[in-house]
């Protein structure tokens, strides 16, 4: 993993910190832009397809990220549509 400039994944926006949690290709290549818990085999490991059912989904790892379920879901609304999964073309 080059270390020089630090991955977050495009779908959760989770810092991509130890090469163990990159996410995988369907070869078993590493993705960069994902982590292991969004992206594993070639596939995303949910089945969201919105990103405001993300959001909603994402509320229960607030406490984990230190937030409460207000600032978690006011940091996703803000981040995760700059994120690659998210972005509206």
């Amino acid at each position: 993993m080059n270390t020089e400039k630090r991955l977050v994944c495009q779908s959760c926006s989770m810092p991509i910190e130890k090469d163990k949690i990159i996410g995988t290709n369907a070869d078993g290549s590493e993705n960069n832009d994902y982590c292991i818990y969004c992206f594993k085999d070639g596939n995303f490991t949910d089945n969201i397809s919105s990103l405001e059912e993300y959001i909603e989904y994402s509320l229960q790892f607030a406490e984990q990220a230190d937030m409460t379920k207000n600032e978690m879901k006011e940091y996703c609304k803000k981040v995760l549509p700059t994120l690659k999964r998210w972005k509206q073309n």
